[in-house]
């Protein structure tokens, strides 16, 4: 494979992932993709804390509480008692499984959007070849599902 075609591949993915990041939200008051990402993780995992989160995710443990301070403050997410120094316990609201299902639903509709046109083939082909360069990379101990809610 010609390096010219790795970096096209690296381009895309940097361009793709600050989309992501950066972009606009549902609707005022829905949860970014971080935030989208952290109340996935907490939906699948009912009780865990904000360092198994920041340990699944690869990042700093400050990054993943801002996140949860935001989902909290939201009203997304209940930190229940426990012990401060482990953190604690984080389980999603009523409203917090609400926002999650209705973000996912709005971000599912954007790529059924971005992909309108193209035959079932290229789109099977499309997520066939993505999930082959995510799962081709994944470290064992993460959290390999990208926040993806029942993945």
């Amino acid at each position: 494979m010609q390096h010219s075609a790795v970096e096209l591949v690296h381009e895309e993915l940097v361009h793709l992932v600050r989309q992501l990041m950066t972009g606009e939200r549902t609707a005022a008051g829905a949860p970014s993709f971080a935030q989208h990402s952290v109340l996935s993780f907490i939906e699948r995992h009912q009780g865990c804390r904000a360092t198994e989160i920041a340990d699944a995710f690869g990042v700093h443990r400050s990054t993943v509480s801002r996140q949860i301070r935001g989902c909290v403050e939201s009203g997304w997410v209940r930190a229940e008692p426990g012990p401060v120094r482990t953190g604690h316990p984080l389980t999603l609201t009523d409203a917090g499984r609400q926002a999650l299902a209705e973000a996912g639903r709005h971000r599912l509709a954007e790529v059924a959007q971005r992909v309108q046109g193209w035959t079932d083939v290229d789109v099977d082909q499309l997520g066939q070849l993505l999930r082959r360069f995510r799962t081709a990379t994944s470290h064992p101990d993460s959290d390999d599902t990208g926040g993806v809610p029942n993945a």
